[in-house]
């Protein structure tokens, strides 16, 4: 890794902005740093190389670091939702149980051996995903609290399965590191819960605002880094870490001050160069090479979208049940961890990706749809 190197990475991650500059789109920006990894990497000019150990432990961050970001997301103190939580767990059930039916299906016909998987991407949603499309569309409503409960149960459900199914041979292995993590976060959330309780925080913040010593961000980086640490240490991936530390922060409240400085952290160059790395190390040409990898990743887009839009029989519209269908963070885990332990076949982690872009863009348009529903009834009142 050179700077001339790391300036190409950050040029190419404004790639993402570009393409999501049209909100009318709803294009995540993670799309646009994605083909600029792409381009740049194995499957067009080769000029990142993805297997650079400095690149590699960077992204290693960057992903952490988007996990914890995604978790923060996720709605756990919204009263509303907590309110919905029952519906929307009994949704995630059913859609869990189609998704590994599912998913052994799509094993079978294609002889990979990775059911368990499937079924876990098939059943994923992404909060980070979904809960921007539906303020930007102004979606409300009953129905709309009980998708974001049945998304949040998902994305958090599925999150901690990746480690687990992706190599199945060392499941058990993978199974304590995932409690290990968790059982570190759970302490985690006791003791900053006490410490903002007692006021201690709140000091801490004016002090650290009027001197401008940026505490809150710096402890929570060594938190984060601490919790990868013991996730690298026990085989488990840096995900979890960041996703569990981020569910923690939106347990007990994010302040925003330190919402902003993860953001500008995150959003501002680690997460564009982990995705411009992710990008790099797909090969594409493996989808030409193997053609049958482009019929996993429709057979996976598709199945997700017919997963997910069977909750209408159980009252939720079909628009948003294709909606809650979208899903990134679990097929960019999958690719990511999978690649890296070298668990995916030729053409895999290109057709996973491929069907997370379908679910995407059927998401898209499920948003728009379901805006113009709310705007006609609105219209006929």
């Amino acid at each position: 890794m050179t700077f001339d190197v790391l300036a190409l990475v950050a040029f190419a991650g404004l790639l993402g902005p570009l393409l999501a500059a049209r909100e009318g789109w709803h294009i995540p920006v993670v799309v646009g740093e994605l083909a600029a990894g792409v381009i740049l990497g194995v499957t067009g000019f080769g000029l990142l190389d993805a297997t650079d150990h400095t690149f590699t432990f960077m992204a290693d961050i960057g992903f952490a670091l988007t996990m914890l970001v995604a978790g923060s997301h996720v709605p756990v103190r919204d009263p509303a939702v907590r309110s919905a939580m029952g519906n929307g767990a009994v949704r995630a059930v059913v859609v869990g149980v189609l998704a590994a039916v599912a998913g052994y299906a799509v094993a079978s016909v294609f002889d990979t051996g990775h059911a368990a998987l499937y079924a876990v991407l098939i059943a994923s949603s992404s909060a980070a995903l979904i809960l921007p499309i539906v303020d930007s569309l102004e979606l409300g409503g009953t129905s709309v609290l009980q998708m974001t409960a049945q998304i949040a149960i998902a994305d958090t459900a599925c999150i901690v399965a990746v480690p687990l199914v992706i190599d199945p041979g060392n499941a058990v292995r993978a199974g304590f590191g995932a409690f290990a993590v968790i059982a570190a976060a759970v302490v985690l959330y006791f003791g900053l819960r006490s410490f903002h309780r007692s006021g201690a925080w709140r000091r801490l913040h004016k002090f650290s605002e009027k001197r401008k010593f940026a505490l809150e961000l710096r402890i929570n980086l060594v938190i984060l880094f601490s919790l990868a640490a013991l996730a690298t240490s026990t085989h488990v991936s840096v995900m979890l870490a960041g996703f569990a530390f981020g569910l923690v922060l939106a347990a007990i409240g994010e302040p925003r001050r330190l919402a902003k400085q993860l953001f500008a952290v995150t959003d501002g160059f680690f997460a564009p160069l982990f995705f411009v790395w992710l990008g790099a190390s797909i090969n594409l040409r493996d989808l030409v090479s193997n053609p049958s990898s482009i019929w996993l990743g429709v057979s996976l887009g598709m199945a997700t979208l017919v997963v997910h839009a069977v909750v209408r029989v159980m009252g939720l519209p079909l628009p948003l049940g294709i909606l809650s269908a979208a899903q990134l963070g679990v097929p960019v885990a999958a690719v990511t961890v999978g690649s890296q332990l070298g668990v995916l076949g030729d053409g895999e982690p290109a057709a996973i990706l491929l069907g997370a872009m379908i679910t995407v863009g059927a998401a898209t348009l499920a948003g728009a749809s379901a805006a113009r529903s709310r705007r006609l009834l609105a219209g006929k009142r």
